[in-house]
């Protein structure tokens, strides 16, 4: 092996007063990273472009030297989830959300309180492609925690808008909680029908989810109810991506794997612990455990048949969404006592 590249999702943050005015990675007590550190060349990138704020898809393409348009974040998600797909299906990521009502249309919590277990999300995702009739065929599946894949089967337009608007658009955070319709972004008849077939089975997901029996015992609980789907990153072309056939890569979450595999990379994976109570943070620890563990694994395994390794942590980036600076130095301090520490060694084994 000749390299290995480590993506510590979420890993850059600012200075906060709870660390001291100091980032987590700088409160950090990371030796082993040290060591590397010090031992190479030090630098930063950006993803995209200066000023731009990517989200994840078009990070990670960006970082492996695509052009943004030559992918959709809903077409990797749905290629991560095993869903198959043929050129015309429309796929969309997804994400179980709380909402007021329908008709006030005010996004709650665009996670559901990231409180949603394994076991609700495949019960309402059954409810969904069960009780849902349109006029074409879907699929949708429950991926990790509040996630979830979409995929409309058929000649679909994919220029149109998602509704989680709430969300990073063209490189620029929109501070924006109130829900709006899907819209076509051209005029073309096919868009307009794609948009239509979309907020309709949004509106129809709203009645199914909101007074099924797995929310109304949330709400008995003082959880909030998954009762509403927000959708992005819509596309119905197979991403075109440069090829790195002598790769692999361990990945477990939906859109590493799907990027990965087309990517042309060798893709090893784990199924991800199951979230069963309220406490997600407990559930992290658990499954970051087992990321890098298995990330050494797919290290020793390939050391000698591979060129390069991608390895995506992807714990560190939740604690930035929910504002939990002390979280991620504490999921950086693991991550170095571990995974670094055997990279530290594994490094004088590269040729």
């Amino acid at each position: 092996m000749k390299g290995v590249l480590v993506i510590v999702d979420g890993m850059a943050d600012l200075p906060c007063k709870q660390l001291g005015d100091k980032t987590p990675l700088e409160a950090a007590h990371m030796p082993n990273a040290d060591f590397l550190a010090a031992r190479g060349e030090l630098g930063y990138m950006y993803p995209v472009k200066p000023g731009f704020i990517p989200e994840s898809d078009e990070a990670i393409v960006s970082i492996f030297s695509n052009e943004l348009i030559s992918s959709t974040r809903g077409q990797l998600e749905a290629r991560g989830t095993e869903i198959k797909l043929v050129r015309g299906d429309l796929a969309l990521r997804a994400n179980f959300a709380t909402i007021d009502s329908f008709k006030a249309g005010n996004i709650i919590d665009r996670r559901a309180g990231r409180t949603l277990t394994t076991a609700e999300a495949e019960i309402l995702a059954k409810a969904l492609n069960k009780n849902i009739k349109l006029p074409c065929q879907f699929v949708f599946k429950a991926t990790l925690g509040h996630r979830g894949a979409l995929v409309f089967k058929g000649g679909f337009s994919d220029n149109i808008s998602g509704n989680d608007i709430s969300y990073y658009h063209q490189g620029r955070l929109i501070e924006e909680n109130n829900l709006k319709p899907c819209k076509a972004l051209d005029d073309e008849e096919n868009s307009q029908y794609s948009v239509n077939i979309l907020n309709e089975f949004l509106e129809k997901a709203y009645e199914v989810l909101n007074n099924h029996p797995v929310n109304e015992e949330r709400r008995r609980k003082g959880l909030l109810p998954a009762n509403f789907l927000l959708v992005r990153g819509a596309g119905i072309e197979s991403p075109k991506l440069k090829l790195y056939r002598k790769w692999v890569s361990a990945s477990y979450m939906p859109l590493e794997k799907g990027f990965s595999k087309v990517s042309g990379m060798k893709n090893f994976s784990f199924d991800y612990p199951k979230l069963k109570g309220i406490d997600v943070y407990a559930n992290l620890y658990e499954g970051l455990a087992k990321a890098c563990k298995f990330a050494i694994w797919v290290l020793k395994k390939n050391r000698k048949s591979a060129d390069y390794a991608y390895i995506h942590i992807k714990e560190t980036d939740v604690p930035g969404h929910d504002n939990k600076p002390a979280e991620k130095r504490d999921m950086l301090e693991y991550i170095d006592k571990t995974f670094f520490n055997f990279l530290r060694k594994f490094a004088r084994q590269i040729r």
